[in-house]
């Protein structure tokens, strides 16, 4: 997992984290306020849309990071096999399944902190997922994970 910095005036990653984006990288804007003003908390990247093979790197990653994360929320119409709980570092993470579109996951940390990400499709053009990454760590992004996959082509080809 990578964490964002700013992003440049081209509206990408830093050249450093813009190359190592590749299937399968989350990245996340980590706020220390209580207050967090961008509509997502971060991007994630997945290889594929089976749930097995995917959400465990995710939860670990996210798991560094933020701590123990106990509920992950999907669009069942969107991932193969969504199973209600899945065990990941010997923790039980429970999986919803939440009409929110495939194009967004939901993490919950805890009983109330909860993180917005938005979910690149498996088989988008690499600089179009990077373009797509970039808008929804930066802070002040305002358009939801439909819209920037919208505005960045990001998308199954």
């Amino acid at each position: 997992m990578a964490q964002a910095d700013e992003t440049g005036a081209d509206g990408l990653l830093p050249d450093a984290v813009h190359h190592a984006v590749k299937p399968g990288t989350a990245l996340l804007r980590l706020e220390t306020t209580r207050v967090r003003q961008g509509i997502l908390d971060g991007a994630w990247w997945p290889r594929s849309r089976t749930v097995g093979a995917e959400l465990p790197a995710l939860i670990s990653a996210l798991t560094e990071h933020l701590g123990p994360i106990t509920r992950v929320g999907l669009d069942a119409s969107a991932w193969k096999d969504l199973p209600t709980r899945l065990v990941v570092d010997d923790h039980v993470i429970h999986v919803d399944s939440f009409p929110i579109g495939d194009d967004t996951v939901l993490i919950t940390r805890g009983d109330q902190d909860h993180f917005t990400l938005l979910v690149v499709p498996p088989r988008t053009r690499p600089d179009a997922a990077r373009a797509a990454m970039a808008r929804a760590v930066r802070a002040d992004n305002v358009s939801d994970a439909e819209q920037i996959l919208i505005d960045t082509a990001a998308g199954d080809d």
